[in-house]
């Protein structure tokens, strides 16, 4: 895997533990991983040039090892639906950004496609004094935090292993076709966690990773934010 090893190589000479999502992403997709079409631009007129190759809706979000909180600095944009709207939203993005820390080292903006609706889930790993590199599930967006519904497994996993943690969850007739919804792709899941279970064995230096939300659909499933932290 020579793109991953070069980004954490790089990340590591310029002394980042936080590797920026556009990195993360591509490390993402490298193993397999379905993440959402998206790419890096350093002013207006490249994010309208971005946004127009990927298509509407946009997302819009600043790039910056100085800001890990997005959100809190200003740095997100939804649902941009036309040129006019993805410049202007650059610009604030930009303005918000040194408004929220004024020393800070702004690569660009991240430029990607808005993903349909789905599922949200949680595929997180973090290295465990006493485990190892251990892999997480659970429901994403705002249940994660209100069900605190997770399951946990020591890597590598089966896939065995990865659809038993999907069905051990308490919510899992969320995922399972919840009163007539169509139930989640559980192959496709259990696929994304297997491929997380390599990449952290693969790469030791990965201290602590989390893809949330993965959107989960009746066909396949798309990662649209990703972030790993290195030792």
């Amino acid at each position: 895997m020579k793109q991953t090893t070069k980004i954490i190589n790089q990340a590591k000479k310029e002394g980042r533990k936080a590797l920026l999502e556009p990195e993360a992403k591509a490390i993402c997709a490298e193993y397999g991983i379905t993440v959402n079409k998206f790419d890096v631009a350093t002013n207006a007129k490249e994010a309208v040039a971005q946004a127009e190759k990927i298509g509407y809706p946009i997302v819009l979000k600043i790039v910056s090892p100085d800001i890990i909180h997005k959100s809190d600095a200003g740095g997100v944009k939804v649902n941009l639906k036309t040129a006019a709207e993805v410049e202007a939203a650059f610009k604030t993005i930009m303005d918000n950004a040194k408004k929220y820390k004024a020393d800070a080292q702004i690569v660009g903006e991240i430029v990607q496609e808005m993903a349909p609706q789905g599922t949200e889930v949680i595929v997180g790993a973090v290295k465990d004094p006493q485990f190892g590199q251990t892999v997480m599930f659970g429901l994403g967006g705002i249940f994660v935090e209100l069900l605190k519904d997770v399951s946990f497994r020591v890597a590598p996993l089966t896939k065995e292993d990865a659809k038993e943690m999907i069905i051990n969850l308490k919510a899992f007739p969320l995922l399972n076709g919840y009163r007539g919804s169509k139930p989640a792709d559980l192959n496709a899941l259990a696929d994304v966690l297997c491929n997380v279970s390599k990449m952290i064995l693969d790469n030791p230096e990965i201290k602590e990773l989390d893809l949330n939300p993965v959107m989960a659909y009746p066909v396949g499933s798309k990662c649209v934010d990703a972030r790993i932290i290195l030792e």
